[in-house]
């Protein structure tokens, strides 16, 4: 009985065991590839599934989520032959299990190979320098032959990216000497372009310092001459008025004189000189004549002729007053 019990409790533990493994959880994102007798039998997706215990087996368990592999460096050979290494980036899906499963042997070494073959077909038709320039044209090219390629596969290539195209040393060397040759050559224009541009500012700054100082020298010329004409102008009022004043004060004076010699006239007439008074005025006027002014005087012969003249004054100036 023992050894029947131990029998029977290895036997429950063996069905209890096959009975859990009967049950089967299938993840997020994940398919189960499911075989019944050495068959496809069915495609599990996320949840709980039964398997049948001795019928049923997991064949392969698939996931849908987006892979990223990176394929160590292939030789290639551009169309000007040059030996490069380039190692390229796959981003690829699995949409269809059962394809995935039954379709290729090694998936991942069928992808790898045609990526060199595909990547060593497409830089054949480049040479050196559009090779290194054309990254987006050659990841373009090379994802739409592997997702074609791969589509019987149930392989969905998202993108290929070139991760480093690395020339032989000798090109290498030769590209540096050649982009420093043209950053030295770049330095130089943009050197020599500054230089223009400081000497196009420094003559249109003297051009404008030239016209500045025109227009100041100019303007003060404009200055200058028009205070010269007010000064003029003032200096010949004063002039004018000077001269004015001038005669008005000889005018004055002259009218001052006569109204003088009148009124002396008036008070000698009235006075009622005698001949001697008169002899002695004419005397007076003689002598003022003779004061070096005159350039010709004419004196009487006889001193007899000075009372006759002074009578003859004394005649005139009691007829005046009679006129008047």
């Amino acid at each position: 009985m023992n050894n029947l019990g131990i029998i029977i409790l290895a036997v429950i533990i063996f069905l209890i065991i096959v009975i859990i493994r009967c049950f089967r959880i299938v993840p997020q994102a994940h398919v189960f590839i499911i075989e019944r007798f050495g068959s496809f039998y069915a495609e599990w997706q996320t949840g709980v599934h039964i398997l049948l215990p001795f019928v049923d087996r997991v064949a392969g368990k698939v996931s849908l989520k987006e892979k990223v592999v990176d394929f160590k460096p292939q030789p290639v050979i551009t169309k000007d032959n040059v030996t490069m290494q380039i190692d390229t980036v796959v981003f690829y899906q699995i949409t269809d299990a059962k394809q995935y499963i039954y379709g290729v042997e090694k998936p991942l070494s069928a992808i790898e190979n045609l990526s060199a073959t595909t990547l060593r077909n497409i830089i054949g038709e480049l040479e050196l320098d559009a090779t290194l320039t054309s990254r987006d044209v050659i990841n373009t090219k090379i994802t739409s032959i592997l997702d074609q390629a791969t589509d019987r596969w149930g392989i969905k290539v998202n993108r290929v990216e070139l991760k480093n195209i690395l020339p032989p040393r000798e090109i290498q060397d030769a590209m540096e000497k050649q982009m420093k040759a043209e950053r030295e050559r770049r330095e130089k224009i943009l050197q020599a372009e500054g230089d223009k541009k400081s000497q196009i500012l420094v003559a249109e700054g003297e051009k404008e310092s030239q016209i500045l100082r025109a227009q100041a020298k100019k303007e003060a010329q404009i200055l200058e001459a028009e205070a010269e004409k007010q000064a003029m102008i003032l200096r010949a009022d004063a002039v004018k008025e000077q001269k004015i004043l001038e005669a008005t004060g000889e005018a004055q004076a002259i009218e001052m004189v006569q109204q003088a010699l009148a009124n002396s006239l008036v008070k000698l007439n009235a006075a009622n000189p005698s001949d001697n008074v008169i002899q002695l005025k004419s005397l007076e006027a003689f002598a003022k004549a003779a004061d070096g002014k005159a350039t010709k005087i004419i004196i009487p012969s006889e001193l007899q002729g000075l009372a006759g003249l002074a009578a003859g004054l004394k005649g005139v100036v009691e007829k005046d007053k009679i006129d008047q």
